[in-house]
């Protein structure tokens, strides 16, 4: 058996693109109550950022306190790159590497998820498809195809992503 179904992810890709893909309005959107005990989280990029630059409000920490929380390889990779693509030469440079090094000395390994290759096939081919549908500039793509991987990653694990980026979970969703 192989590793990777292509004709299953491609019926699969097929059946999803068929959609309307149009943001609904906020109020139609499933926010979550940070009073609220449910399921356990993946965090998406923006969240760690949020945090570490002392913007997160005070609902995420709500959620954090209440809920179990799980870290994806794909967020780490993203706070890994941002950390090398800052210049050394910037006065702030290197707090904001300690400080994403602290954040990343932090999580658990326990807690600490790759996706699988079933999820990275279906995400590369729903990412293009959402990319085709949406007309996404190049800038957009790699993006795109992150927020993809890791929200199959949360449906197939049975948790709820926590991000601030709307438009596109909510067109995943």
């Amino acid at each position: 058996m192989a590793a990777f179904d292509f004709a299953a992810t491609l019926r699969w890709a097929r059946a999803h693109a068929r959609r309307k893909l149009a943001p609904r309005r906020d109020e139609k959107l499933p926010f979550a109550d940070a009073a609220q005990v449910g399921p356990a989280l993946l965090l998406d990029t923006c969240v760690y950022i949020d945090q570490l630059q002392g913007r997160a409000p005070a609902i995420i920490e709500g959620l954090l306190s209440l809920r179990l929380t799980n870290h994806s390889t794909v967020a780490m990779v993203e706070m890994m790159h941002t950390a090398g693509r800052l210049d050394p030469a910037h006065p702030g440079t290197r707090n904001a590497i300690a400080r994403i090094g602290a954040l990343m000395d932090a999580i658990p390994g326990h807690r600490l998820f790759a996706p699988d290759a079933e999820v990275l096939g279906r995400a590369a081919m729903l990412s293009g498809v959402l990319c085709r549908l949406r007309g996404y500039a190049s800038d957009d793509r790699m993006r795109a195809l992150h927020v993809t991987i890791l929200f199959l990653q949360a449906l197939k694990s049975g948790l709820t992503v926590l991000t601030r980026d709307l438009r596109d979970y909510d067109l995943l969703l």
